[in-house]
């Protein structure tokens, strides 16, 4: 033992494999040039070079991108009617119910939940959401979400990698594609057809998928188009997710915001061996999207997710500290004591208004409106050739603005042009004032098809 008490021959001050000092006691002696650390020769910035990163660049959000190039000047005779913004609470005619607002007080009141809280809920709680969502069959988990567009972006990122490639539906929600092309992920769009009450075409589908497909969204009830499938059809999707072996994320937002005489079973009550990652959320359905309180239903399939799956949605989960504590601290109560009357009304003043904007729209010449069977918008085709004056939809919408201060949400910004979307949440008499002023404006641009010779030889 030597004079410092340490065994052995090394000599007290040694030196380390990186060059420094260390005394005998343990203490760090600083190198030649008076630092910890050795020196190191290395370039140094001559001047600040600071760029936003390439996942920054890829962000888009096509919705943003088209409406802030539009020229939008109301005409000053009438009062501006917005069509074009998918928050139901924007008028003020369509509040949460009072049980709501009275679990937020009293969540509030009890001081139980000012701290942080978990992402994940399992065993008894995960239960309650699953009760309350009617339809929806018991999943492994539930990971809780700051709206159901975080829970989109962690079913996408726990199933994709970079050069993967996601299959999404045309016309489409825009969020899918900002989230997956930011992340290095190809977006290929599946055709749904109009025609067919906006029904995925199947074989389109189908021949998109290839190896690196990681993902199938499907959206239902869909937005932007209102429509609902039926059990037949979802079951053909997840015929052509089987033979491929292609998980499905379910964008269920809307689930259970049918009209009635309609029925919409989940992705997952009808799957056998189909792996579904379920979004869904507070935000529509009990009309407070500000309160931004989302989840994921984890619905496993013989293993193909397996724990390495859920573990990963649990650790992007973590990346920020869980959705609302508060709005978490509600939620038994908000989806246990919600009266049923409360949802037949909403559904009940969306189908009244789907009908109204139908029905008028349908006699309008040149005008295709397709009746929609849930959720809360309406989409518009637009007969382009009987419209001259127009190069196309957003050319269509912005002129509707300048003329009839009625403002619809071209469906360019979906990728499906010569169409429009409404949203149906405007009071009624908001709603009639728009297709009265819509008609105006058509009767005012459209012309009839010119008669070719052969018209004019009969």
């Amino acid at each position: 033992m030597n004079g410092n008490g340490v065994h052995g021959k090394n000599p007290v001050n040694s030196k380390t494999p990186n060059g420094t000092g260390v005394t005998g006691s343990g203490l760090h002696r600083l190198s030649g040039n008076g630092s910890l650390y050795p020196t190191k020769v290395k370039s140094r910035r001559l001047r600040w070079d600071v760029k936003p990163s390439e996942m920054a660049n890829n962000t888009l959000n096509p919705i943003r991108a088209i409406v802030d190039g539009m020229k939008l000047t109301p005409n000053p005779d009438k009062p501006m009617i917005a069509l074009s913004i998918g928050d139901p609470t924007v008028f003020g005619n369509l509040p949460t119910d009072d049980t709501v607002i009275q679990a937020m007080k009293d969540a509030i009141d009890s001081q139980k939940y000012n701290g942080y809280a978990p992402s994940i809920v399992q065993s008894s709680r995960g239960s309650i959401i699953l009760v309350s969502l009617l339809s929806f069959p018991p999943s492994q988990d539930v990971i809780l979400t700051s709206g159901c567009s975080q829970a989109i972006d962690l079913a996408i990122s726990v199933l994709c990698n970079p050069g993967d490639n996601i299959l999404v539906p045309c016309p489409g929600f825009s969020l899918y594609k900002t989230l997956a092309v930011s992340m290095g992920i190809e977006v290929k769009l599946y055709n749904l057809l109009p025609e067919k009450s906006w029904e995925a075409d199947l074989k389109h589908l189908e021949s998109l998928i290839d190896e690196r497909t990681s993902c199938l969204i499907v959206t239902n009830p869909s937005n932007p188009c209102g429509s609902v499938f039926t059990k037949e059809h979802i079951q053909k999707i997840l015929k052509v997710a089987s033979r491929h072996c292609v998980p499905i994320l379910a964008d269920e937002i809307y689930g259970n915001m049918v009209f009635p005489g309609c029925s919409c079973p989940s992705l997952a009550s009808l799957s056998s061996d189909v792996p579904i990652l379920s979004c869904g959320g507070l935000a529509k359905r009990w009309l407070v999207p500000g309160w931004r309180m989302g989840w994921i239903l984890i619905h496993d399939r013989n293993n193909v997710f397996g724990p390495a799956l859920h573990q990963g949605l649990v650790k992007l989960s973590q990346r920020i500290l869980g959705a609302c504590s508060i709005i978490q601290g509600a939620l038994e109560s908000i989806l246990n004591n919600t009266p049923q009357s409360f949802y037949n009304n909403t559904i009940g003043f969306l189908k009244s208004n789907s009908e109204i904007c139908f029905n008028e729209l349908s006699t309008v010449p040149g005008l295709n409106p397709i009746m929609p069977s849930g959720a809360m918008y309406l989409m518009v085709g637009i007969e382009m050739d009987h419209f001259p004056d127009f190069k196309g939809d957003v050319d269509f919408t912005e002129h509707l603005v300048t003329e009839q201060s009625v403002f619809c949400l071209p469906a360019s910004a979906f990728e499906y042009p010569n169409f429009f979307r409404i949203v149906v949440t405007v009071p009624e008499e908001l709603m009639v004032e728009a297709c009265g002023r819509i008609r105006e404006f058509c009767q005012r641009h459209y012309r009839p098809s010119s008669c070719n010779s052969n018209d004019l030889d009969q």
